[in-house]
């Protein structure tokens, strides 16, 4: 069996340290299992050394031959590796470490600053991330995003009041709207009658929401006319409360690997990756204090 690992002296609690060792030992373990009896040749490296060269390669975005000249391995080992990992990774984390929220969790951990909106049950917003070129016009033509002026993969993320992760969609092309998304993701079978759903204000999905009997927040829109003084004061406590989503993402984009340009090689597994870097996140300290 593998022993348990300890996490060095950094920026985290003593629990957080011990939920981390716990966790990677976790998927040490479950890794070993998996391996048991699997014919091939012998593993190049030690699972905690694989562990870590996935960490590395999401936090710091090195390229294959990098890794491989760090780690003493081929470029074909670190791929092989890498995606391994990454999809054991990701059904572990989406057991234990995204998931939705009941509602009396939530409320349980409401911040205090949500108090004019006791009833909020996710926070939502689109993030793309640029991707390299795709050889196929046809890729090329569907991902490309004007807003970024590249090629792009866009997703829907969730955070709850707190600003942990409770959804991350799969990764569409970046030509695609933001109601086109919510439609396709998923998370509108996920509300329930009196949820509050926050967003900015492109998010055209009001009459989509009301059919759940939940309640769409957004700030209000100006209709060609000077806002009211209560229309103002609704657009900043939203936009107050609102960018605590895409402090999440910022976070989220720390691993260089998904701040960067992706490259066309892990395409196969991106949705897996971008997973679990915001499972990841979700292991720090809360976004927004109790």
């Amino acid at each position: 069996m593998p022993k348990l690992p300890k996490v060095q002296k950094c920026n985290m609690s003593k629990l957080e340290k011990v939920m981390c060792e716990v966790l990677i030992y976790l998927c040490l373990l479950l890794k070993e299992n998996t391996d048991k009896g699997k014919p091939g040749p012998k593993r190049q490296l030690p699972l905690f050394a694989e562990f870590v060269m996935v960490m590395v390669r999401l936090r710091l975005g090195l390229l294959q031959r990098q890794i491989a000249d760090i780690f003493g391995i081929s470029q074909s080992s670190v791929s092989k590796i890498f995606t391994t990992w990454i999809t054991m990774l990701y059904h572990v984390f989406k057991q234990v470490l995204v998931t939705w929220p009941s509602k009396q969790l939530v409320k349980m951990h409401l911040p205090k600053c949500f108090s004019k909106y006791p009833r909020t049950r996710v926070i939502i917003d689109c993030t793309e991330l640029k991707v390299e070129k795709p050889s196929a016009p046809s890729s090329q033509k569907v991902t490309w995003s004007d807003y970024k002026s590249h090629n792009t993969f866009k997703l829907l993320v969730g955070i709850t009041p707190s600003g942990a992760f409770s959804f991350i969609s799969d990764l569409y092309s970046g030509a695609i709207s933001d109601r086109a998304i919510t439609i396709r993701s998923g998370l509108l079978e996920k509300q329930e009658p009196m949820d509050d759903v926050m967003a900015d204000r492109g998010f055209n999905l009001r009459d989509l929401v009301t059919k759940k009997n939940a309640t769409l927040n957004i700030p209000p829109f100006a209709k060609g006319k000077q806002l009211s003084t209560k229309a103002c004061t609704k657009t900043r406590r939203i936009a107050s409360l609102r960018i605590h989503v895409e402090r999440a993402i910022q976070r989220m984009k720390k691993f260089k690997l998904l701040h960067g340009v992706m490259p066309i090689s892990i395409a196969a597994i991106a949705n897996q990756t971008v997973f679990v870097c915001a499972a990841l996140c979700n292991l720090l300290k809360p976004l927004v204090k109790k």
